[in-house]
């Protein structure tokens, strides 16, 4: 490649990349890159099921819904953590208004944050040691009367 055509070729690529990035294009906004599975949810003497896609590596986790504009109302995302502990999350560049569901090793339900606010910067914390975290449309947890102490279960908490 010539000394001349190089740097605009270098400088067309460094365009495309950051106006992916810029538009949320080039990171998983879709939910196409990751898998889904089927996932419950038992309460009292009722079970709820959704289709959720699962987040199990740090970049996945990071980005989330991030950038989604809307999510059927039987979907959801789970988010894998390798240990229990305590959680924070954010709904920093989220339009989504969500519940966060906050889950034991066990399966357990420890914490709900409902309809949280799109957007917010601000830390939303499990408020008790935490493995997994689901997050489902907000208003789900109160419509379907999901609550702590229910248990959820999926293939990837059963190691499935």
């Amino acid at each position: 490649m010539s000394r001349i055509l190089r740097p605009v070729v270098q400088a067309f690529l460094a365009l495309i990349l950051i106006a992916g990035f810029a538009s949320g294009g080039l990171a998983q906004d879709d939910g196409k890159r990751l898998r889904t599975e089927p996932l419950t949810v038992q309460g009292t003497g009722q079970t709820h099921s959704f289709t959720v896609e699962v987040a199990v590596t740090a970049p996945e986790r990071s980005r989330g819904l991030m950038f989604r504009e809307e999510m059927a109302a039987d979907h959801g995302m789970l988010f894998i953590f390798e240990m229990e502990g305590d959680r924070y999350f954010w709904m920093k560049n989220t339009p989504l208004p969500l519940d966060i569901i906050y889950i034991d090793a066990t399966g357990k339900i420890v914490s709900i944050a409902a309809d949280t606010t799109p957007f917010s910067e601000q830390t939303i914390p499990s408020g008790a040691p935490a493995k997994y975290v689901l997050e489902l449309n907000a208003g789900t947890s109160a419509e379907r009367g999901i609550g702590v102490g229910d248990t959820v279960s999926s293939a990837s908490m059963t190691g499935g």
